[in-house]
């Protein structure tokens, strides 16, 4: 499931009158980006935006049972207070499974959390978090699920994707390493970063991101982290057979 398809400012964008961002068309709201994977031991939520709260609610998903991410940026980590819930429904603190530059983020932007006053905190007041450390290219098993982390480049920055069986969520990405290409072929589904029409130095470009999607051939691709360039209509008939926008609430099956 997409929670959020936009990118980092979301869509409509705070002070732009442009087309999309005044468009009446539901499909060109756009969330941050995110998504959910419902995995035989529950539910897998991949980053936590700012509207994380706002994502779930509108999906109708009251529990996540463990986290995932693909990097620290504010637009992927900073719901992450809203997981302070999670611990209740769950029966225990939410396994997180990051690389450890992106624990010590957490750690630090969320420092009152980990802090001896939060061990006297009561549930729900902190998030409560078990982290899982994580490496590329190797399997970790998340809610009954083999998972594997893949490395991508999102400009100067290494941050992560993931494949889940049949399935691969690439977002902020600008370049992906040859060994990184090779576990994502045979897929059924494939989720990647297509920021705008024009280049641009950390996020595939629309362009680019149907290269990488040629050279894989997925049955099925979806584009995601899109800025108010594309509106949602208009740039869905240009696209080629197999490829499609992603939207806010779009259920993927695989």
């Amino acid at each position: 499931m997409v929670l959020g398809s936009g990118t980092s400012t979301g869509v409509p964008v705070l002070g732009c009158d442009c087309a999309v961002c005044r468009s009446d068309d539901p499909l060109n709201r756009r969330t941050r980006p995110s998504v959910l994977v419902q995995l035989p031991g529950g539910n897998l939520l991949i980053d936590t935006t700012p509207e994380m709260r706002i994502q779930l609610l509108r999906e109708g998903i009251g529990q996540v049972h463990a986290i995932a991410f693909t990097h620290a940026h504010a637009d992927h980590l900073f719901g992450l207070d809203d997981a302070r819930l999670f611990p209740r429904w769950i029966g225990g603190p939410v396994p997180v499974f990051c690389e450890l530059e992106v624990e010590e983020a957490i750690r630090r932007v969320f420092s009152y959390a980990f802090d001896d006053h939060a061990a006297r905190m009561p549930q729900g007041g902190v998030p409560r978090l078990e982290f899982q450390p994580i490496e590329p290219l190797r399997r970790f098993v998340a809610l009954g699920a083999e998972v594997l982390p893949i490395r991508l480049h999102h400009g100067r920055f290494r941050v992560l994707g993931f494949r889940i069986g049949p399935l691969a969520y690439c977002t902020d990405v600008s370049a992906i390493p040859e060994e990184s290409l090779a576990q994502l072929e045979d897929l059924e589904v494939l989720i990647l970063d297509a920021l705008r029409y024009d280049p641009h130095p950390t996020h595939f470009c629309l362009a680019e991101a149907l290269e990488v999607i040629g050279r894989l051939r997925p049955r099925q691709a979806y584009l995601t982290h899109l800025s108010h360039g594309f509106d949602h209509a208009t740039t869905e008939a240009q696209l080629p057979a197999g490829v499609r926008l992603a939207y806010d609430g779009l259920r993927i099956e695989f």
